[in-house]
Parts: C-alpha cells; sequence; structure tokens
C-alpha cells in the first residue's frame, strides 16, 4: 500500500488490429473494437487513464482497482492466436497458433 500511494501502480494495455480504436471522453473509456456498436466504459473514481493511439495507460493508488479495471477493459476483445488482434498486456506474449495450410 506504501508503493501506491508513494509511486502509484500502472498497467499498459496494446490494443492490436485494423480499425480499433480508443479514445477518453471525460469520464469513460470509448473504444472501436470492430462490432456494430461503440463499447463505452465508465472510469471508476481513484483511477487515470491515458490513451495515446493504442496504447493504454491505467494508473491509480489502489492495485486491486488498477487490476480489475485493465481487466475489464481487456475481456472486451481479448487477443486471439491467429492473428494477433485484441488487447493484450503490455508485457504479455501471445502465442501464435499457424492456422490452415495450403496444399
Amino acid at each position: 500500500m506504501i508503493i501506491g500511494v508513494n509511486e502509484g501502480y500502472t498497467k499498459k494495455l496494446i490494443l492490436e488490429g485494423v480499425g480499433f480504436k480508443s479514445e477518453v471522453v471525460g469520464n469513460s473509456l470509448n473504444l472501436a473494437l470492430g462490432f456494430s456498436h461503440p463499447v463505452k466504459i465508465s472510469i471508476p473514481a481513484g483511477i487515470t487513464v491515458t490513451a495515446e493511439k493504442n496504447n493504454i495507460t491505467i494508473g491509480g493508488i489502489d492495485k486491486e482497482l488498477v487490476g480489475c479495471f485493465s481487466a475489464q477493459v481487456r475481456a472486451n476483445k481479448k487477443p486471439e492466436p491467429y492473428k494477433g488482434k485484441g488487447f493484450r498486456y503490455g508485457d504479455e506474449v501471445i502465442r501464435r497458433k499457424q492456422g490452415k495450410k495450403v496444399a
């Protein structure tokens, strides 16, 4: 808890995919994830969110709240193993599958 107050905790999410966008508007995080509708997630109190290009940085003093919110954002579009589209953590490695082979 002392580390959270002194330095703060941060999680970095990377959004990969063509046409996927993220932006912070007021107290909500707006995501365009290829669905027919935009996804809006309200940012809880005590959390700071910044979105540049396809990098989202979530920070705060409460480690549990930062982790829960980043998991909630990632659950909207988990990374798929064939092309790697979706949200992934900054230090996460996605195991890729080969896909179909052409004869």
